[in-house]
């Protein structure tokens, strides 16, 4: 009886290695280590990353081909800038794929899990009248990252949800550029939330759509605006 080759440890570990510095990558970019237009070497790619030097030549590829870095030869590794251009790409590509996620979550995501959502978004919404305090905008923050990942997870489909998370990468730091939660712009961003998933709980294509397309061009424009 014939048995499939066992996959190779190192490969195994080489894999994780450059997951792992994939996430780093990402870290550095969400916690303001890297910003937008920086211009860095690879020797302070290395320290900052705490990487060899082969798993970041191993490394770079990736981020090229996801548009998260520009590699200029003699000069060194760009991080692009937040401009105009990256923001209505940034958008177009997200409305594309969460009207897909909708789509989907009409069939897959069950009452139950929608009234959940409803309650952790009303909930927060009432908390932020007596004051929108640090620890509450990062709840907010991660129910808002959650909800959209639901949706998103809702296609069973990992070509769609890889796209979403690289591209989230640009809509999160768009969002630490120009986009800070507090007591209006969270408030506003759950009221677009629950008239998503108002249209959900009635199962309306229609009425989910619109309110999709709604909640992205509010965000787009409070970007646009400043």
């Amino acid at each position: 009886m014939n048995s499939k080759p066992m996959a190779s440890p190192t490969k195994h570990n080489d894999g994780r290695v450059r997951q792992v510095a994939y996430e780093q990558f990402q870290e550095a970019l969400l916690d303001g280590r890297l910003r937008p237009g920086q211009m860095v070497s690879q020797r302070e790619l290395v320290g900052m990353l705490h990487l060899s030097i082969g798993a970041l030549r191993e490394l770079l590829p990736r981020l090229q081909s996801e548009n998260l870095i520009t590699v200029l030869p003699q000069k060194g590794i760009m991080i692009p800038a937040i401009d105009l251009q990256m923001i209505r790409d940034a958008f177009q590509m997200r409305a594309a794929l969460e009207r897909e996620a909708v789509l989907h979550a009409l069939k897959n995501i069950s009452d139950e899990v929608l009234l959940e959502q409803k309650t952790l978004h009303l909930d927060v919404i009432e908390a932020v009248k007596s004051g929108a305090t640090e620890e509450l905008l990062r709840r907010g923050q991660e129910i808002d990252s959650r909800f959209h990942s639901l949706l998103m997870k809702s296609t069973r489909n990992e070509l769609l949800t890889s796209a979403y998370d690289i591209n989230n990468i640009r809509i999160r730091l768009i969002k630490l550029d120009r986009i800070r939660l507090n007591s209006l712009t969270l408030p506003a961003a759950f009221g677009d939330h629950i008239l998503v998933i108002n249209a959900l709980l009635a199962r309306d294509r229609n009425a989910a759509m619109e309110a999709m397309d709604r909640h992205i061009s509010n965000a787009r424009e409070r970007a646009l605006a400043l």
